[in-house]
């Protein structure tokens, strides 16, 4: 078992200008509060010196050679004695002489206690424009939309863990999108999550920082959609699914036949993108990615292979025996010139009818291979 309460990590590279600074609170706060703890330094590759003031200072040096700050905390992690985690950057932004909340939160039972900096105070010129008013602001609305979660500021650096709940979820990202993986996948596995006001100050470093705005934000935002099908793939399937059927139903009362061409292409992407949610949630869950979902797990038990083989088969069958009487009709012509409406209101709703049953056949068949068991 782990010999010590709590775990302080600071992530480094480079951070010679600073580190020492928190190093000293760190310790200050554990020895002020009668804490049994470590101060853990996962360093990055650091070539100014952060490694010697971390053995200097009696800090616990952990040397992580995996590029990328989710790399660097997930290597404090392993090695962090702590049953509790507390962790934070290295460039005196955060206060870690002001704990106390996060340690009685997590001492009460909570498995990951997030800071939250705009309840707490963020002082002038600590956070860029843009983070504050669009980038931390959208993203935490998309990541309490997509996955229900409570965190009010999905990417405060300061927070708080269970060492042991942190560890099964698996966490696989290794860039600075490693803030949004623990939130989510804490959310989705159902562990007990709240937060706390924090302050956040300007850094003390006279170099830029890390974090590339656009860069960075992209790739939360990437994050975010592929770990939820339901939002990437699912919703708009069916928003075209039934945008496209709605306006075919009108369309064939319509002279206007020719727009049935971008109203049956809706039905078929929207079909191909439901496909896309339900291979991605059954493939992220076999893999660890994402957890158990009941109501997938219950439509996989109900469709089964031979029932996507027999309801395409039909809808192929539909489609071919009305391209079939399309044939006959321009036959009664002679094979000369018909008219258009007519035909139209035919022929792409038949070679719709085909295509959506190809589809429903082979995407039968390729979610059937998901399920095949197999021995290691």
């Amino acid at each position: 078992m782990d010999s010590l309460e709590l775990s302080i990590i600071m992530p480094c590279l480079n951070e010679a200008e600073t580190l020492a600074t928190c190093i000293e609170k760190a310790q200050w706060y554990l020895q002020e509060y009668h804490i049994t703890g470590e101060v853990l330094i996962a360093d990055n590759g650091s070539d100014d010196g952060s490694q010697e003031i971390a053995i200097k200072m009696g800090a616990t040096l952990v040397n992580v050679t995996e590029k990328g700050y989710g790399s660097a905390i997930m290597g404090g992690i392993v090695a962090a004695k702590g049953e509790f985690i507390i962790m934070a950057d290295a460039d005196d932004s955060y206060d870690f002489t002001n704990l106390n909340l996060f340690v009685e939160k997590l001492r009460g039972g909570f498995d990951l206690v997030m800071g939250n900096r705009f309840k707490g105070g963020i002082k002038p010129n600590a956070m860029p424009f843009l983070h504050k008013y669009l980038g931390n602001p959208v993203l935490t609305w998309l990541g309490k939309l997509f996955f229900r979660s409570q965190c009010n500021d999905f990417h405060c650096g300061l927070r708080g863990f269970r060492k042991q709940a942190i560890l099964g979820l698996n966490l696989r990202t290794t860039g600075m999108e490693f803030a949004s993986e623990m939130v989510v996948k804490s959310t989705l596995n159902g562990l007990k999550i709240t937060e706390v006001p924090t302050t956040l100050s300007p850094d003390g470093r006279s170099r830029k920082p890390h974090l590339r705005t656009w860069r960075d934000g992209w790739r939360h935002l990437r994050f975010l959609l592929l770990y939820s099908p339901r939002w990437l793939f699912l919703y708009p399937g069916f928003f075209l699914i039934i945008l496209g059927l709605i306006s075919t139903i009108i369309l064939l009362a319509s002279p206007r036949v020719h727009s049935l061409l971008y109203s049956s292409t809706a039905i078929i992407i929207g079909f191909q993108l439901v496909s896309f949610a339900i291979f991605t949630k059954v493939y992220a869950i076999q893999e660890g990615l994402l957890p158990q979902d009941k109501k997938l797990l219950k439509f996989i038990n109900y469709f089964t292979l031979e029932q996507g083989l027999i309801f395409g088969t039909i809808l192929f069958l539909l489609g071919g025996i009305t391209s079939i009487l399309a044939l006959f009709q321009w036959k009664a012509t002679d094979f000369t010139a018909l008219n258009p409406v007519l035909t139209m209101r035919l022929v792409i709703p038949s070679v719709t009818a085909i295509a959506l049953g190809l589809q429903i056949i082979f995407a039968s068949f390729f979610l059937s291979i998901f399920q095949l068991k197999t021995k290691h």
